[in-house]
């Protein structure tokens, strides 16, 4: 576990630099040369060695060399080391979202069947309301203003 510690330390600190990203991702392609992965990056050669120097001792990449040609190569399994240690927690966070998701569907559906709880309610109030209303008119008498109005109509 130590071991996987380390290489993964470095691994990591080798990639928190956007420059070498930018190297590594260019490497993805195929082999390059340092003038090769120096021309997009508007830093000086020197730079770029140093840059090469950390990802090559993190083991990110591997430099090889034919006749006067320096040709760099991705290597990928501290890539792969470190993208399993992402997905472990990856899936934790999944499982939690998805537990989440659970949980607010929930909440919708009682939210749901409150408001309908309610709605019923505010319908059987009102209906009441209505009969009450209508049983006091039939059971009182007309006022002298209803009595006008009665005649006007006529």
């Amino acid at each position: 576990m130590r071991k996987q510690a380390d290489t993964l330390s470095k691994t990591f600190s080798a990639l928190a630099d956007p420059t070498r990203r930018a190297i590594l991702a260019r490497l993805a392609k195929g082999e390059a040369s340092v003038s090769d992965l120096a021309k997009p990056l508007k830093i000086t050669l020197p730079a770029v060695t140093k840059h090469l120097k950390t990802l090559e001792s993190a083991g990110l990449i591997r430099r090889g060399r034919q006749a006067q040609w320096r040709p760099c190569y991705l290597a990928a399994a501290p890539l792969k080391e470190a993208a399993d240690w992402v997905e472990q927690y990856r899936r934790f966070w999944e499982e939690r979202y998805e537990r989440l998701d659970e949980y607010l569907k929930q909440m919708q559906i009682e939210a749901q069947g409150n408001a309908s709880e309610a709605e019923n309610k505010v319908e059987a109030e009102t209906i009441d309301f209505s009969r009450k209303i209508k049983t006091k008119a039939a059971n009182s008498k007309p006022s002298k203003t209803g009595k006008k109005i009665k005649e006007q109509n006529k």
